[in-house]
């Protein structure tokens, strides 16, 4: 199912509903509704997924085991929604706070969701529209019954475009994280009768991504042909911040300090120490009991400056009262740092395994120095509350287990 294809809020509501109560009579009574309007909306509900939610019975509607796999989605879709809605009246002084669980109408249509998330992206009312086949003025309604309801203004037009408001940045977090556990419902379905299907998007950090993630999705995509694949290579900040909407599902590499406020979780997985690498024909590559201080007047590449590493090794001169040095180059594309280090006499800071097949080929050579404290924990990094996804899950479970080849082909 694709993004604009989601399914409809309003008719899981109603499915949430008589799931809750046990009864489209109970459900229409609580949604001040027409039973015959409840029953349509699981109806249409049903047939968009192609499969039954309901056991009917004269004493009452429960759910199958399909019904139960959605319906566990629909807690978080609507735990999200409920605390926008929430946060919405809190931002609205004058107004009476809104019923805890409430969730208003405005807050119940997909396509304006969409809407809102495509105008935040393409900051263009026409490149918005375009995107749904929709003409301009069908999208300034949409936003405009979206700023009504929610009583706040979600843009401002400026010489650069249309841009959100700080109160549209919070409100677009709560969208998008709502609209991608939504995406997540027919793979759930398909879970339950034993098809792992779906795409799972990491967020791949340079620790992660040379040995571990490989061997992952080659060992997971084995066992589930049907599961798509996307890695983000962005630097962490913007993959917490994607991880934090629910557009990446996790991230994987070196752990940051686990913060319990972040709304995030580490789970560690193996470790690693810097290493200092060459070409394999480097004059300093054969040299025994090497010291950094030996070293200060070489060309550096190194990680950039507010990357962790950086600090571990800038460390290691600090201890010695000797200056770091100024690195030739800032970079952690792998491709620039085998490059540089093929055609140059530079020396890379960096852990081992990164390069690991160009060290174990001879290409590269790992030089005889000491350095103090610079082992990093590699792991996942995923949301607290999140409940990944049928391909997640798989894709996560293939990682605890390369995690083990890995560390066995690295080791010594």
């Amino acid at each position: 199912m694709s993004n604009n294809e989601l399914l409809n809020l309003s008719q899981l509501r109603a499915f949430r509903l008589v799931a809750d109560t046990g009864s489209a009579t109970r459900a229409a009574a609580t949604l001040f509704r027409a039973q015959s309007a409840v029953t349509r909306s699981v109806q249409e509900l049903e047939s968009a997924l192609g499969e039954p939610l309901f056991d009917r019975s004269p004493s009452g509607m429960l759910p199958t085991p399909v019904g139960r796999a959605v319906l566990k989605r629909c807690e978080r879709i609507f735990a999200e929604l409920e605390e926008l809605a929430q946060w919405c009246s809190a931002r609205q002084a004058r107004r009476r706070p809104a019923v805890e669980g409430a969730l208003p109408a405005y807050l119940l249509n997909t396509r304006r969701l969409q809407l809102f998330i495509a105008l935040a992206r393409h900051r263009h009312m026409q490149s918005a529209a375009k995107t749904f086949g929709i003409t301009q003025p069908a999208v300034s309604t949409a936003i405009r019954v979206l700023e009504s309801g929610a009583g706040l203004i979600l843009f401002h037009r400026s010489p650069r475009g249309i841009q959100l408001t700080t109160e549209g940045e919070t409100f677009l977090l709560r969208v998008r994280r709502a609209l991608n556990e939504l995406r997540h419902i027919p793979d759930d379905i398909a879970a339950t009768h034993g098809k792992i299907q779906g795409t799972v998007t990491v967020g791949a950090l340079p620790l992660g991504r040379t040995l571990i993630l490989p061997k992952a999705i080659a060992r997971m995509t084995k066992e589930n042909p049907r599961v798509h694949t996307i890695t983000n290579e962005s630097a962490y900040e913007a993959l917490v911040a994607d991880l934090r909407a629910g557009d990446i599902d996790f991230i994987l590499g070196a752990l940051r300090d686990n913060d319990a406020s972040s709304g995030l979780k580490n789970e560690r997985l193996m470790s690693s120490d810097m290493a200092l690498l060459v070409r394999r024909d480097h004059p300093l590559a054969h040299t025994r009991d090497l010291t950094i201080v030996d070293m200060r007047g070489a060309q550096w590449v190194l990680p950039r400056s507010n990357a962790p590493a950086r600090a571990l090794f800038e460390a290691q001169f600090k201890r010695m009262k000797v200056k770091p040095p100024t690195p030739t180059v800032e970079t952690a594309d792998l491709a620039v740092i085998r490059g540089l280090l093929f055609d140059t006499d530079m020396i890379a800071a960096l852990s081992a395994h990164q390069l690991h097949l160009e060290i174990q080929s001879g290409q590269l050579a790992v030089l005889d120095v000491k350095l103090h404290n610079t082992r990093r924990d590699i792991g996942l990094t995923m949301r607290s509350t999140g409940n990944p996804s049928p391909a997640a899950r798989a894709l996560i479970d293939a990682i605890r287990l390369s995690v083990v080849d890995v560390a066995r082909t690295t080791s010594g």
